[in-house]
């Protein structure tokens, strides 16, 4: 799956694209232009799937403008009647920038050509590259298809995703985004976010295991990998059940292995205690609506709180009888290194019963 059929209609055609097409949601580009009067101050503002560059005039300095076709790029000077911004041809599913460069990201109709299945991970990446605080503008189709042609389209050959405003916005929190405002207008969700200082989903159809940590911690968000202390048991424990084949690279371990990850709670925090259960009831729902969607093979529970507090005060480790969003449910105790009473073999033990459920 990808973007390269549409990719394709667009290197062909793009200056009868131009002259077929207008710019369009003037106003919502001014809101967001004036949204980042108070965002981070230092950074690009991107402008993901830019087409021939209608937009960049409204954005403020620096521009980077982003596109995988190299024929729209080309008329991005032309549309430009102020400075032509930075130039960039690559693909939203892997961003070639470096992480935390961006203050904002406007994407206007460009993630529709992505397949649904590859949004989640799409947008982790986006989550990489944008500074904490950053603004987020994001145009999607509103309906419910996977990723399919358009009968009436005067460019055939072209593939669109389309989506439920409610699984959207699930999709944007699991992606670490908060959202403002979802407005839809014609079949066109239109999207208001900030980019959170937590962790981003990295999930997808067909996973062998979705891990499901209680929280980030503040060093996690910061360094945007979940488990990340030397301390934590979690990814050794991993490599030694063979589940992964690197430490610390959650992007590898679902592509390579299969394996996503997750968190029952977004907001980060200094220790899971300081979470509630009405927050461990929310996260459990969308979890819930997560693992029905994607039906990874097994849902793993690293740490124990999350579970009892939602569900089940007096849940034991292992597998448990409550399925999550019809999937297999393993309950394992906390990676931290906190938790002296498990050892690092008792962690890896559980995570291979956890594989052994799928």
């Amino acid at each position: 799956m990808g973007r390269e059929p549409s990719v394709a209609v667009y290197e062909s055609r793009a200056q009868e694209w131009m002259s077929r097409r207008a710019r369009q949601y003037g106003d919502r580009l001014e809101h967001f232009a004036a949204r980042l009067a108070s965002g981070p101050g230092d950074g690009a503002v991107a402008d993901l799937g830019c087409g021939p560059g209608w937009h960049v005039d409204g954005l403020p300095q620096p521009v980077l403008a982003l596109d995988a076709s190299r024929a729209m790029l080309a008329e991005v000077g032309a549309a430009a009647s102020g400075t032509v911004p930075m130039r960039v041809a690559a693909d939203l599913r892997a961003l070639p920038l470096r992480d935390r460069c961006l203050r904002a990201a406007w994407a206007s109709r460009s993630y529709i050509h992505l397949a649904r299945a590859e949004v989640s991970l799409a947008l982790a990446d986006l989550h990489r590259a944008l500074a904490p605080g950053a603004a987020v503008e994001l145009h999607l189709f509103a309906g419910d298809t996977e990723w399919d042609e358009r009968a009436d389209d005067d460019f055939p050959g072209r593939r669109f995703s389309r989506w439920p405003e409610a699984w959207l916005r699930d999709v944007l929190v699991g992606a670490g985004l908060a959202v403002e405002n979802i407005e839809q207008r014609n079949r066109v969700l239109l999207v208001s976010a900030t980019r959170l200082h937590t962790l981003a989903d990295t999930v997808a159809p067909s996973m062998r295991m979705l891990v499901c940590g209680l929280n980030p911690s503040l060093y996690a968000a910061e360094v945007g990998v979940g488990f990340a202390r030397g301390s934590n048991r979690f990814w050794p424990a991993a490599l030694a059940a063979g589940l992964v084949s690197r430490a610390r690279d959650p992007r590898h371990a679902l592509v390579a292995h299969h394996i996503g990850m997750t968190d029952l709670v977004k907001r980060p925090t200094r220790q899971a205690a300081e979470l509630t259960a009405a927050e461990y009831r929310d996260g459990l729902a969308r979890l819930e609506r997560l693992a029905e969607r994607l039906e990874p093979g097994v849902v793993c529970f690293v740490g124990l709180a999350g579970w009892r507090a939602a569900l089940d005060r007096r849940a034991s480790p292992g597998p448990q009888s409550r399925r999550i969003g019809g999937r297999p449910a393993y309950l394992m105790p906390s990676t931290s290194g906190l938790n002296a009473r498990t050892s690092l073999e008792d962690l890896t033990a559980h995570l291979r019963a956890a594989a052994a459920l799928e």
